[in-house]
């Protein structure tokens, strides 16, 4: 089935009787197959589909080589999360600082992969965000750079780099203040507002854990000791989990972070970290059983089939087409 079909058919879902934690796992899913693009730089030509109101840059996609056998569940050697995280939140305190903050006019690099279940060829992005969030660039099919504006959409909860280096800064480095910060910021708990979806909020325990690996993925502004205490507040989330030997979209071998919230969902969601930098790589979905749409019956996603992104570079140049 096309993916873009099914996208729409994902939106367009009304919970059965008793799945209402279903809910934000499939809104957590769609808004990491765009959200996550989006997050890094805001979607591209996936989010005109969606129905979203945010201008996009189009971008060029170059196939890579498939990813061969990786790695599933059943195949993953589980750690100790408290040990690793521990380990991780010493390793990135001894980081240099992140310098100065951007200045407005400045533009967010982003180039990524992606590699979606039912296509063959790995597609690359790469995508440029000015830090106050007016306009986004990329290449077009021709190679052509594209620049476009961004008009303000009220119901998206996407920010623009400037507001995330802002949230990011004002967030405490103490673990505990920290996660009870995450946890209640209503910025998170409020948007986005989509149209069709009803309105559920998600656990505390799932939204700490879905904002803080959304911040660990923006590591280019990240002060160091900030960003030690992230990893130090993930290991007080209940539930978190921690397997090694997890691939990205570029073949790159990482520590696969789940949360583990006792929701019944047909897939499963790894944020992937280098195992000895602990730089955020990329995500990692494997499909724990065959999914089908319930509009239509029609399969969605087989069991064992895997959606994956890399994270290449993130950096902050002056002008849009600049690789840093």
């Amino acid at each position: 089935m096309d993916d873009l079909r099914s996208l729409r058919e994902l939106r367009a879902v009304v919970p059965e009787p008793g799945q209402e934690w279903l809910v934000p796992e499939r809104r957590r899913l769609l808004r990491r197959m765009r959200g996550r693009r989006r997050g890094l730089g805001r979607a591209l030509l996936l989010a005109g589909v969606l129905g979203t109101a945010t201008a996009v840059a189009v971008v060029v996609a170059r196939p890579q080589p498939p990813i061969t056998t990786p790695v599933g569940p059943s195949q993953a050697v589980r750690l100790d999360p408290s040990v690793v995280l521990a380990r991780a939140a010493d390793t990135v305190g001894r980081r240099e600082g992140a310098g100065e903050v951007p200045r407005p006019t400045q533009w967010q690099y982003t180039k990524t992969l992606d590699k979606q279940p039912n296509r063959d060829e790995t597609q690359t992005f790469e995508r440029w965000m000015r830090y106050d969030g007016k306009q986004t660039a990329g290449f077009d099919e021709a190679g052509k750079p594209v620049v476009r504006d961004v008009p303000p959409d009220p119901g998206d909860d996407d920010l623009s780099p400037q507001q995330y280096d802002q949230k990011l800064r004002a967030l405490p480095t103490d673990p505990k203040r920290l996660l009870a910060k995450v946890t209640g910021d209503r910025h998170w708990i409020d948007w986005p507002v989509e149209e069709g979806v009803p309105k559920v909020v998600e656990p505390d325990a799932s939204r700490a854990y879905r904002v803080i690996t959304l911040y660990l993925s923006r590591y280019g502004v990240m002060p160091p000791k900030l960003e030690a205490a992230m990893f130090r507040a993930l290991a007080l989330i209940p539930g978190i989990r921690i397997e090694q030997g997890i691939p990205d979209a570029a073949g790159r071998r990482g520590l696969g972070v789940w949360l583990d919230n006792g929701i019944d969902s047909p897939f499963r969601d790894y944020d992937i970290l280098d195992p000895e930098t602990y730089r955020y790589l990329g995500r990692h979905t494997v499909w724990l059983r065959d999914e089908y749409s319930q509009s239509g019956g029609d399969l969605m996603a087989a069991k064992g089939s895997v959606w994956t992104t890399a994270l290449l570079t993130s950096t902050i140049v002056d002008r849009p087409g600049e690789r840093g």
